[in-house]
């Protein structure tokens, strides 16, 4: 717990099982809270596997003028409107990955800049039922984009890529590349769906947090997180706390373990032990 009010710490949260509930969305107490602490001079941010856009749809309601990390750090986006402030590109050599992940009966989701606009892309003809699933709750997306075949799936500057399939068939995978490029390997917990995330070794949520703490001048670091790709942000961090419904490799690093997703732990947590400076 920080005491000393002269130090100038940035909080981050998580989103998906941490700062939103099980509805996928903050609630209206966790919005008044944060809100209330951003006004006395808390320096909150958050950090997401989640897009920009479909963040900012789960988080309605809450101030976040600080920049945002996205897509598990691959990219850092200004909070008032969204603008890349850092990306992270694969290089060519991604092209011979994604391949290897079809020559295995894997076709990812392609997330990449085209012509300086945002777009993942896909072949419908070969959606797994996960991926469906997905797309479905993305529709109408303004970032959609349908792919003809494979060669139109790899255009543009790659920058991540989501792969949902079956476990048998991405473990593996997971194996073979998380020594090259920076591997999230972990079942949703929405869906139940497994989920490969490959993005740019350089990509991550603690660097782009790291990058956040010096843009804003922090000489301190607290976070909250509930998932496996949380670790690296709890490696960092100060104190780091994990929710009560945290999987119990990340409840291992934390600081300590406070209330869950479902019971507003973070906000509850900000309310009682946050001092401005």
């Amino acid at each position: 717990m920080i005491k000393d009010i002269s130090i100038k710490t940035l909080y981050i949260s998580d989103l998906d099982g941490t700062l939103l509930r099980s509805d996928a969305r903050t609630s209206e107490y966790t919005n008044r809270t944060i809100n209330a602490l951003v006004e006395r001079g808390m320096l909150f941010s958050y950090a997401t596997a989640r897009s920009y856009l479909t963040a900012c749809k789960v988080t309605a309601g809450l101030r976040t003028n600080n920049p945002l990390v996205v897509y598990n750090g691959a990219v850092l986006v200004d909070g008032r409107d969204g603008s890349p402030c850092l990306k992270n590109f694969f290089g060519p050599e991604i092209r011979e990955a994604l391949e290897d992940l079809a020559a295995r009966g894997v076709y990812p989701i392609v997330y990449a800049y085209l012509e300086d606009r945002e777009k993942f892309s896909y072949v419908p003809s070969l959606c797994t039922p996960g991926m469906a699933r997905f797309l479905e709750s993305r529709k109408g997306d303004p970032r959609t984009r349908m792919a003809m075949n494979r060669e139109e799936l790899c255009r543009g500057g790659i920058f991540y890529l989501t792969c949902i399939d079956e476990k048998e068939k991405l473990e593996p995978l997971y194996e073979k590349y998380k020594d090259r490029y920076h591997c999230v390997f972990q079942t949703d917990i929405y869906t139940g769906d497994q989920w490969l995330e490959i993005m740019p070794q350089e990509a991550s949520k603690s660097r782009a947090v790291a990058r956040l703490k010096g843009l804003l001048g922090c000489e301190r670091l607290v976070v909250f997180g509930d998932g496996k790709n949380d670790m690296d942000l709890f490696g960092i961090a100060d104190e780091c706390y994990a929710v009560e419904n945290a999987v119990p490799e990340l409840k291992a690093m934390a600081t300590a373990v406070i209330g869950g997703n479902d019971s507003d732990g973070v906000a509850r947590w900000l309310e009682e032990n946050y001092y401005p400076r």
